[in-house]
């Protein structure tokens, strides 16, 4: 019962990411962190991710930023550098507070914080800082999203290049916790194994539902959406701090 609820979360929270390109990884690594521990649920999620991040960039490849991809790139290798040499270990109260944090990010006025993927600086903090979450705590969604929602890109760019940044940062978020995946038990495998499938299906189908969508509608309900599953993590957060 508790892999066929995986596979139908998998799928679900992939055709939302499909659609908003965010969000679905945030719901699936809580669904996971409630039956793993922390690192093993943040490496599983990882394998999840990056087969449902790959199949949308395959998808979409047509409209990949390769430009902003690379500067996204660099900036990713010095975050990883960066928290390797401190030895990070995430804990279950740090990820919920901070994914809990991330949607104030998408309601910042755009003129406090100009940020654009497509400037060369930008896109290189872009990936320090969305990537080095994403290796963090799991997820870096709206972090990655500020500097992609002001760009002049349409939609199905900010989608494609976006999937193809998280496909980078997922696959770091492997090697980075390669120890711990190496140690994973095998019902831990099992799992990735039988979300994997799911997670292109529902890749698939929110890619279709994707070029129905409006530009103005995309971000109008990526700021809701990311908001409400902020609320559920933070609210989580704060209730384990508190014992």
């Amino acid at each position: 019962m508790i892999l066929i609820l995986l596979a139908a979360i998998t799928f679900c929270t992939s055709v939302l990411s499909g659609i908003f390109g965010m969000a679905g990884g945030m719901i699936l690594l809580a669904a996971l962190m409630t039956l793993l521990p922390v690192a093993t649920a943040i490496a599983v999620q990882g394998v999840v991710q990056l087969i449902a991040n790959g199949s949308r960039a395959i998808f979409s490849r047509e409209f990949i930023d390769w430009r902003i991809l690379g500067a996204i790139l660099m900036g990713l290798v010095a975050a990883a550098t960066l928290l390797f040499i401190v030895r990070y270990t995430p804990d279950f109260v740090t990820v919920c507070i901070v994914v809990g944090l991330m949607p104030i990010l998408v309601w910042i006025p755009k003129d406090w914080l100009a940020l654009d993927a497509s400037k060369p600086w930008h896109g290189f903090w872009c990936g320090f800082f969305g990537s080095g979450l994403n290796l963090a705590v799991g997820v870096a969604g709206p972090t990655i999203d500020i500097f992609f929602i002001r760009t002049q890109m349409d939609r199905r760019t900010v989608i494609a290049t976006k999937a193809a940044a998280q496909v980078m940062s997922h696959g770091a978020k492997i090697i980075f916790y390669g120890a711990i995946a190496s140690a994973m038990a095998p019902g831990d495998w099992i799992i990735a194994l039988i979300a994997a499938p799911f997670a292109v299906l529902g890749t698939n189908v929110g890619y279709r539902i994707l070029q129905r969508l409006s530009d103005e509608n995309f971000r109008k309900w990526t700021r809701w959406i990311v908001t409400g599953i902020g609320l559920f993590y933070l609210s989580r957060g704060v209730w384990a701090l508190a014992g």
